[in-house]
């Protein structure tokens, strides 16, 4: 065809890029096959890719995507996360013994003694189906390989460029040097922009390939199809108590869907882990068991999304509480605080091994029941039951772990960087620079970044400019994942902002003859401490030290950039805590859960940007609800994916959103200097919980409950008796 230049595959990039394999010391003996840019004789799910056109344009591809002929013969495919392991079940990977990727077992010494001789043992089934992150801003990929230099340059919307450098370089067989990965103004990525995908991978090696440059956009059908999924499992759960209603110990069965891969490089099977260490979270106990088995499937890898494996965890144990105080015929925010971990029992350490230190749960607790006047919203839902109005008012207190730390991934050799680097520098004109090893997703850590340098430095927000997501403008680093950009980066740019105040004071003090004790930087001017008096501004301090060297004193040396990496060695992860609140209403006739109020109070330690902060909630709170109600990755039998489009996989709208409401209770990290800790995730980790309970406490005058995600239209009227089919749910 006019304008086609290359159509290639497996075997043509199998000349440049080596293929790769998941694994992880954490989890030993973990199966997941081997994994190319294209597949290879045999395509395992529906949207991996298999051949790539290079076209003068993106629609001249498309056309002759078209032209292409392929001979196929379908195979027997395993969809079902229940059937995955029967006997008879089809091989995802003929070559294997079983659909097993890996299990584990973990458990309390007197954890079976626990559960027989409680006073009361409550469990529940939970389904979680399938979700995916879509963020505004697609996958997209340009790549541009230089022949004669040996380097490679790529854009991407990706959340960690530094890693995907060295994979990048690792598989195109280059120097990491010669690998630039760009990533300005990433719109929106939830974790799924933090993996390996083939379809980028094949286009850095087609560049390569073909010594020019190589651009894929994927369009919305396309992400859905081949974007990470998240959140499969099946799971029973149960909870033990004594006869005084003290929580005794939690036991949890879990089945986790991979999809055709681990996914690369950090495992699908972090979610599921993720998720058992943060049962029971918020409230003390001291038996524990837990099983996992993960299992491929003929579908698209499952693998981090936003909040990883702690929205699992909660709905988990926040569903427990719940049936639990209802048995025992008691408040169930009174259950929640007998049971929690107290402030002055901290640092305490789960049976798990999580070390929670820093938490306020019986303070935010009582923020919420102000922030929600609990006794008159209580007296208004009796209102609305008394005029036959199907309405709920569910809560759950929630423990997030953020800011993962190097044991995370250094113990699994997986490289993930925990730490972060960030110089500063006083720009002739008077203007502060900052190069960070973070990355702008759509968080807004750039303007948080930037009022921590300027109040370090001493400068107005307005006159330092902060740099981002480029691995030739900025040392190794993190980039952005596990809410980590405040309490890690932020720290690296407190760091540096302080060592470069202490030099430009220094250099003043030579300048004015003056002791430096005596100075101080306010709202970038040189002042005298104890008068207060202007004696010289930052722009002028940098035009002599940069132009005029010779009028400083001799022996002055201006140092005017300054640099600190940071990573914390105390605390594997920071935990994070809160309490949510929904209030929903069922409409009778149609099965249909309106949200009419949404409340949230978290403790993510110091605030930074208020603003930043409460829209960070609020967008996790809707993500949350999404999962509780609308999204759903939905396969037939056959391994064909059926939610391709938007009219198919369903997410929440304006129009349906409750207001929500937040409110902060402030218990600064000991272990740092600014106390800050994750922030951006804490909406989605506890907003399904709490949807879920608000549907069930809507549903109990009728006997009635619901146990899988999304609540569907059909599933609430399944629970009433409406409908009597349980196949078409």
């Amino acid at each position: 065809m006019d304008g086609v230049l290359h159509v290639l595959t497996a075997a043509d990039l199998d000349a440049v890029c080596r293929p790769w394999t998941c694994v992880s010391r954490s989890f030993p003996g973990m199966v997941s096959p081997e994994q190319r840019p294209l597949a290879k004789d045999r395509a395992i799910y529906q949207g991996e890719p298999v051949a790539i056109v290079l076209a003068r344009s993106r629609a001249t591809a498309e056309d002759a995507l078209e032209r292409i002929e392929v001979a196929w013969n379908e195979l027997p495919a395993v969809a079902s996360l229940s059937r995955a392991l029967d006997s008879d079940a089809p091989l995802v990977h003929p070559d294997l013994k079983s659909n097993l990727s890996w299990q584990t077992d973990i458990k309390t010494e007197l954890a079976d003694v626990t559960f027989a001789k409680a006073a009361l043992v409550v469990s529940e089934r939970l389904v979680f189906a399938r979700k995916t992150g879509v963020p505004l801003e697609s996958r997209g990929v340009l790549a541009d390989y230089d022949a004669t230099m040996g380097s490679l340059l790529v854009h991407i919307s990706h959340q960690m460029p530094h890693q995907l450098q060295l994979h990048l370089a690792d598989f195109l067989n280059l120097a990491p040097v010669d690998v630039r990965v760009v990533c300005n103004d990433v719109g929106g990525a939830f974790g799924i922009k933090m993996h390996v995908y083939q379809d980028e991978i094949a286009v850095c090696a087609a560049s390569k390939l073909v010594g020019r440059p190589v651009k894929f956009i994927a369009d919305r059908i396309e992400s859905l199809i081949s974007d990470v999924h998240a959140r499969e499992h099946i799971i029973e759960a149960r909870m033990a108590l004594d006869d005084s209603g003290k929580i005794l110990g939690f036991d949890v069965d879990d089945i986790q869907g991979l999809g055709a891969y681990s996914v690369f490089p950090r495992s699908s099977i972090t979610e599921a882990m993720s998720a058992l260490r943060a049962v029971g979270g918020p409230y003390r106990f001291d038996n524990y068991h837990a099983s996992l088995r993960a299992v491929l499937q003929n579908k698209t890898m499952t693998g981090q999304y936003r909040s990883v494996g702690h929205p699992i965890a909660c709905v988990m144990t926040e569903s427990l509480i719940d049936i639990a105080a209802r048995k025992r015929n008691e408040d169930p925010l009174e259950l929640r605080r007998r049971n929690f971990v107290r402030a002055d029992e901290l640092p305490w350490v789960s049976p798990q091994g999580a070390r929670m230190v820093d938490l306020s749960h019986e303070r935010c607790l009582d923020k919420m029941i102000e922030l929600i006047d609990l006794t008159a919203l209580r007296l208004q839902i009796d209102a609305m039951r008394a005029e036959s109005r199907i309405v709920g008012l569910g809560f759950a207190s929630f423990l997030e772990f953020t800011a993962t730390g190097a044991a995370g991934y250094g113990r699994a050799e997986i490289q993930v960087a925990s730490i972060d680097t960030v110089v500063v520098t006083l720009e002739p004109s008077g203007e502060v620079r900052a190069q960070c090893s973070a990355s702008e997703i759509g968080q807004g850590i750039q303007q948080g970044l930037t009022q921590i340098v300027a109040d370090a430095v001493g400068v107005r927000a307005e006159n330092v400019r902060v740099f981002l997501g480029d691995t030739a403008a900025a040392p190794h680093g993190g980039g952005a994942w596990s809410s980590r950009g405040a309490a890690i980066t932020g720290e690296a740019a407190w760091g540096a902002g302080r060592r470069l105040r202490e030099q430009i004071i220094a250099t003043a003090a030579a300048l004015l003859q003056a002791s430096a004790a005596e100075l101080d930087i306010r709202r970038g001017r040189i002042v005298d401490i104890a008068s207060g008096a202007d004696r010289i501004g930052l722009d002028e301090i940098a035009r002599i030290a940069t132009f005029h060297g010779y009028d400083l004193p001799d022996g002055t040396s201006p140092q005017l950039t300054a640099s600190h990496q940071y990573g914390r060695e105390a605390d594997p992860f920071l935990p994070t805590n809160g309490i949510q609140a929904s209030l929903v209403e069922i409409e009778r006739d149609t099965g249909i859960v309106r949200l009419l109020k949404h409340w949230v109070v978290g403790d993510c330690g110091r605030v930074i940007n208020p603003l930043l902060v409460d829209e960070q909630i609020r967008g996790g709170v809707i993500q949350g609800i999404g999962e509780a109600l609308f999204e759903c990755c939905r396969y037939d039998e056959h391994g064909q994916f059926t939610s391709g489009s938007l009219a198919d996989y369903l997410l929440p709208m304006a129009v349906e959103m409750p207001d929500i409401v937040v409110g902060h209770v402030e218990t600064p990290y000991s272990g740092s200097l600014l106390g800050a800790k994750g922030a951006g995730e804490a909406g989605t980790c506890g907003a399904a919980a709490a949807v879920l309970n608000a549907v069930n406490d809507a549903l109990a005058p009728f006997d009635a409950r619901v146990s899988a995600l999304p609540v569907t239209p059909v599933s609430v009227l399944y629970a009433l008796g409406v409908i009597t089919d349980a196949t078409i749910q």
